[in-house]
């Protein structure tokens, strides 16, 4: 029998590391995907269309809305996030674990349809780090910095809506935090239910 996989969503404020905590976990669990996500803004440098995002022009993006393409989808600042539905579906049935780093609002539009996924909120240690990370990437204007760190308070605030918070002070600490949550929510009792009952009717 395969079991399904988890669905583990990972949120938190810009800077705070999802996409380096989600690749380096992705390198240490085989059984673990990460879904691409849809996107209208640029390619940052060293981003690989298809591999880091799918980048859309916003008319593309609208019409994936429209045809219900997407799980989710978020506007954050001045461009739209999305997830494609159907690559998850596909995965999970394969009993794939599969990680979405995505918005908080969009976050929240998967908690309505998958309330038993894992929702982990990812922290930096310090507001002065997170200042740093946003100025290292070399990425942003001023403009674009004042918009995401202005928005900072708002974004943690979100934190209790999440299962877990992971705090990102190192990316292998972060990580084996990760790892924990995901071993422990693998081996809970609702996860099983369905196994017991098969047990218990002779089916194994």
């Amino acid at each position: 029998m395969v079991q399904r996989g988890l669905l583990i969503i990972v949120s938190g404020p810009s800077g705070a590391g999802k996409g380096t905590v989600c690749k380096r976990l992705a390198e240490l669990m085989p059984d673990l995907w990460i879904s691409v996500s849809c996107t209208t803004r640029s390619a940052r440098e060293g981003e690989i269309p298809g591999v880091t995002y799918f980048f859309k022009t916003h008319a593309e993006f609208e019409q994936m809305m429209k045809r219900g393409d997407l799980l989710e989808w978020a506007q954050v600042y001045s461009n739209y996030y999305g997830t494609p539905r159907g690559p998850i579906e596909e995965r999970l049935e394969q009993g794939y674990n599969v990680v979405l780093e995505i918005e908080m609002q969009g976050a929240a539009q998967v908690k309505q349809q998958f309330p038993q996924g894992v929702f982990i909120f990812l922290i930096p240690p310090s507001l002065d780090e997170l200042k740093r990370r946003l100025i290292g990437r070399g990425s942003e204007t001023q403009a674009t910095f004042n918009e995401r760190f202005g928005s900072v308070e708002q974004e943690l605030a979100r934190m209790s809506e999440y299962d877990y918070v992971v705090v990102n002070d190192t990316v292998e600490a972060a990580v084996e935090r990760m790892m924990a949550i995901i071993t422990a929510e693998a081996c809970s009792v609702p996860r099983h239910l369905d196994y017991y009952h098969n047990l218990m009717k002779g089916a194994y």
